[in-house]
């Protein structure tokens, strides 16, 4: 009887030291991964602030970093900026997925995605906060989209008595701008101020990061909305020694 007590006595001791041996190992696991992810979200964080112009909030996948370490493969990222500047423009929001993502420490290349998609928010707040801020900025006093003509309507002058009517549409991957009305009392506003607020808002809706290029475009009552697709990218080399040492440090994991 006593050696069938010991005995039990012995297994059971065996089995709270394998649980804790166990509860600890998970312990590790769970610490060294939240750690890693923090790790590898500002690296991607850095990686893609330089493509926006604006601070990012990065997401990551639900694949364990621990096991994208093994297998070299991040399945996709998700990117949330509020205040993104494409060109000229300022106050647009910007949500994004990055697909298929290799972080690479070569000269030529910090990484490359497999594909990529974005949807852009361009409110008429920033859309006029943009044109403020150029040279005939003080002469455009508000913005106002019409969603059923598909339409931006910009006053213009002293008393907003002129106005300049707009119609951005997306295709053939680039936004164009076309001027639907431009007069004050029926007579036509100044060529050069017409070109300038048509050429800001086309150069703040042509260029876009990760090779992304427009498949639509709609105007709403208080902005535009754009949808971006993208493919297979390398992204360009850290360009600073600093920023090399902050890459190997922080994305070194998945290299």
């Amino acid at each position: 009887m006593a050696a069938r007590t010991n005995s039990a006595s012995r297994s059971n001791r065996v089995l709270v030291i394998s649980l804790i041996v166990i509860a600890a190992l998970v312990a590790v696991l769970v610490g060294g991964e939240l750690y890693v992810r923090h790790s590898v979200k500002t690296c991607m964080a850095d990686q893609f602030e330089s493509q926006l112009g604006s601070k990012v909030d990065v997401g990551l996948s639900w694949k364990p970093v621990l096991l994208q370490s093994l297998d070299k493969n991040v399945p996709y990222i998700t990117i949330d900026s509020d205040d993104t500047k494409f060109g000229p423009a300022v106050g647009m929001q910007v949500n994004a997925q990055i697909n298929d993502i290799r972080i690479e420490d070569t000269p030529e290349s910090s990484g490359t995605i497999g594909s990529s998609d974005a949807h852009i928010h361009w409110s008429t707040e920033g859309i006029l906060a943009t044109l403020q801020q150029q040279a005939f900025g003080s002469l455009v006093s508000a913005v106002k989209a019409d969603a059923d003509a598909g339409t931006l309507t910009f006053s213009v002058g002293p008393a907003g008595l002129a106005e300049l009517t707009v119609r951005p549409e997306a295709g053939g991957g680039t936004v164009q701008v076309k001027t639907v009305n431009a007069e004050i009392l029926g007579f036509g506003l100044p060529t050069d101020l017409v070109d300038g607020i048509v050429q800001t808002l086309t150069s703040s809706l042509q260029t876009y990061p990760l090779g992304m290029q427009p498949t639509s475009l709609e105007v709403t009552d208080d902005a535009i909305e754009i949808t971006l697709e993208g493919g297979a990218y390398t992204m360009p080399a850290a360009g600073t020694q600093q920023q090399q040492e902050q890459q190997q440090s922080s994305c070194g994991l998945l290299v």
